[in-house]
């Protein structure tokens, strides 16, 4: 571990050979002790997850025995992209130093950058789907190109979510339906279009997407309406409450200058709608923006959002018609000014990938972890593996939206983000890529000494790979 070499190494630097053998025994007590403890937690584990797996079906046990599924998925890929030279100076500055390049973070927000086709691929050469001949590519998603429908059109699905249905074994993908012009609402106001609804796709191998229609709809001309055209609908998330049969969609409302800062919620007999819209509030008496739900392996489905100007996460229960929230609520990652969450659970742990506060700019995402849904939650690093080191510090130029598990293989999940185009948000991508949970947590909990049982979260980045 890091901090018992840096130990080991401020050691060597004592003169006295008894007082460094004395705290060299020291040191070494203590972590001949650390280890003992954390082999003996990881065995405890182990025990109790054989017992889980001894209620899991045979396909289960050779599932999670066999690797194979998971070697290409964890297959570590870089990516090189070159900068373009620097800018033509005039003659007047010939004799001094010439320009350095523009970072690769700055070249992907302007639009008249030269190497913008790297990020934001031209449909004619790079997009996929079910309308195009692929070959051997066919079933390959490629992170970042333009994805197709069934009908050829671009998916409209942004800041999204997926739902399996368990009756009809079909996955719906909801999102924002940005297909209108970007404009600016004033001088200093953030890109946006206006609001269309949500749009709703539906599939069975998670590859070919059927455009269902817009399932939530705009209000065109009663300007008092939370849906009308010049507000802000985000991230709508739909789950299937078990006891009333119905689907409930929870999503961000707001108007333009986001200080409405409300959760909205919707509800539908069918997956495809239409949905009724019910009304908006601010959950617990918070302002709230970026947002999620989950519902958990009881039943038991959650809230959580970005609160308090996006300084802090709250999180909270829903009722049981999962149409409001509980009065209670827990405030999580304090003054870490986290957004757009996406949550998962695996072996009883819960994980959560968030991103940092930077607009329609990329930036770090985080991996936390909690044996507790209310928390404590702790952080367990940057999870983005391969491509570059900017790539990776830009969570592959793309921001969260979603995690759900990989169909067939325990451990690996989809992980859903946006590369948002604020010149033009039609536009914008999506990034989808294994993630995938195993190997040691790569730093300490915060709260505690020592490492975390739980295992670490990587993601993996390639710009082409497919389901195995």
């Amino acid at each position: 571990m890091p901090g018992n070499s840096a130990s080991l190494g401020h050691l060597r630097g004592f003169s006295g050979g008894g007082c460094r053998h004395s705290l060299l025994t020291i040191v070494w007590t203590v972590v001949g002790f650390l280890l003992v403890t954390h082999l003996i937690s990881l065995y405890t584990r182990k025990d109790n997850n054989i017992d889980d797996q001894q209620h899991q079906p045979p396909s289960h046990h050779l599932q999670l025995l066999n690797p194979s599924a998971l070697h290409e998925l964890v297959r570590v890929e870089e990516e090189i992209l070159r900068l373009p030279p620097p800018r033509k100076r005039s003659p007047r500055t010939g004799k001094r130093r010439s320009r350095k390049p523009i970072p690769l973070a700055e070249e992907f927000l302007d639009d008249k950058s030269p190497i913008r086709h790297l990020f934001f691929p031209d449909i004619r050469t790079a997009s996929f789907g079910p309308t195009k001949d692929m070959g051997d590519d066919a079933f390959h998603y490629s992170p970042g190109k333009i994805w197709l429908d069934t009908e050829g059109n671009p998916i409209q699905a942004h800041g999204g979510g997926i739902l399996h249905d368990d009756k009809s074994n079909i996955y719906y993908w909801y999102g924002e339906y940005k297909d209108g012009p970007t404009y600016h609402a004033h001088k200093k106001g953030p890109a946006r279009v206006d609001i269309i609804g949500v749009g709703c796709y539906s599939s069975k191998d998670l590859w070919t997407w059927k455009n269902e229609g817009i399932v939530l709809g705009a209000e065109d001309t009663n300007k008092t309406h939370d849906l009308h055209k010049s507000n802000v609908l985000e991230r709508p998330k739909v789950i299937y409450n078990d006891k009333t049969g119905k689907y409930v969609m929870w999503m961000h409302i707001d108007d333009a200058n986001y200080t409405k800062a409300s959760v909205g919620v919707a509800i539908s007999d069918n997956p495809t709608g239409p949905f009724q819209y019910l009304y908006s509030k601010r959950p617990h008496g918070f302002d709230s923006r970026d947002m999620t739900v989950f519902k958990d392996d009881d039943g038991v489905a959650y809230l959580f959002y970005s609160s308090e100007v996006n300084s802090v996460l709250h999180i909270g229960p829903l009722t049981e018609d999962y149409l409001d929230v509980t009065p209670v609520m827990k405030t999580v990652m304090v003054g870490q000014h986290r957004e757009a969450p996406a949550l998962f659970k695996h072996e009883s742990t819960y994980y959560m990938i968030t991103s940092w506060c930077t607009g329609w700019a990329p930036n770090e995402a985080l991996a936390h972890a909690a044996e507790s849904i209310m928390g404590p939650w702790e952080k367990l690093g940057n999870p983005c593996v391969g491509g570059n080191k900017v790539f990776r510090l830009t969570t592959f130029f793309a921001q969260s939206t979603y995690v759900f598990p990989l169909p067939g293989v325990p451990g690996a999940f989809i992980f859903m983000a946006d590369r948002w185009n604020p010149a033009d948000l039609r536009d914008s991508r999506y990034v989808w890529l294994p993630l995938v949970v195993g190997g040691p947590a790569d730093q300490p909990l915060e709260s505690s000494f020592g490492f975390p049982m739980w295992s670490r979260v990587s993601i993996y980045w390639h710009s082409k790979w497919h389901l195995p």
